[in-house]
């Protein structure tokens, strides 16, 4: 007799043969008596239950806390300093370094990001490796962790050296008032130079404040029209007679005045 003839093989008897395996199906969830409910309306009642609180919530939010409101944007205010949104403010921050401005914006502005957020995108092929554990990947973590505190310090230090009390008196709403500008007051405000820095309207600008409601007497705004005020406004602007000067004090500080 052959070898092998006659003779039938059959299968380890610990591995069930395929007709008699069970496929692997999910348990119904008949089988969990009082742990379900039906989707219409039970579920989607407690969804929208708690859809409500968190809206309820963000409009009392909103309320309490309004968001602020700049005046109408002026394109041809060069002295306005903006600030973008949070999440923005570590690219703004970049910019303002000798190395990444001026001349070399294009490399703060588009070549540094570029590489930082291509790395990113190129991480899951550049750091295909197997390992998962942030130890045994020194390069992937490091670059990681040097991205995230290069981030919360250019945000932190945009916040620490932005001038919120400038910020806020730029954006400041001040109430429309029609100017007249056949008036003697604003010929000598026009002729001593002072809408070139506060605006043909008095509404501020390149740095200087509004002129409108400003609450100072024309005594007070002669001597700043005189003697200067701060390191924006130098002494001696004024170039004209005691006569002028009264009347331009006495124009500027009745704009606004009801």
């Amino acid at each position: 007799m052959h070898r092998g003839k006659g003779m039938k093989f059959v299968g380890d008897s610990r591995v069930p043969a395929p007709e008699m395996r069970t496929p692997k199906l999910p348990k119904d969830y008949s089988e969990y008596p009082g742990k379900t409910e039906a989707f219409w309306p039970n579920f989607l009642l407690k969804e929208w239950m708690v859809g409500a609180v968190f809206l309820v919530g963000y409009l009392s939010l909103t309320v309490a806390h309004p968001a602020p409101l700049e005046r109408i944007a002026d394109p041809t205010d060069t002295g306005y300093i903006p600030l973008p949104d949070w999440y923005f403010l570590f690219l703004y921050q970049l910019l303002k370094y000798s190395f990444a401005s001026g001349p070399y914006t294009v490399i703060g502005a588009m070549i540094m990001p570029g590489l930082a957020f291509g790395g990113l995108l190129l991480a899951p092929f550049l750091d295909n490796g197997p390992e998962r554990r942030p130890r045994k990947r020194p390069l992937a973590t490091g670059f990681m962790l040097l991205a995230l505190a290069a981030t919360v310090f250019l945000t932190w230090q945009s916040v620490a050296t932005h001038d919120w009390a400038a910020a806020e008196r730029q954006g400041k709403i001040v109430a429309k008032v029609e100017i007249d500008k056949t008036s003697a007051g604003y010929k000598i405000a026009s002729a001593n130079t002072c809408i070139t820095c506060h605006g043909d309207s008095f509404q501020g600008g390149a740095g200087a404040p509004t002129l409108i409601g400003t609450g100072l007497s024309a005594k007070e705004v002669a001597t700043i029209a005189k003697q200067g005020k701060g390191g924006k406004m130098p002494a001696g602007v004024f170039k004209g007679t005691d006569a002028e000067l009264k009347t331009l004090s006495e124009y500027i500080s009745g704009l606004g005045k009801k």
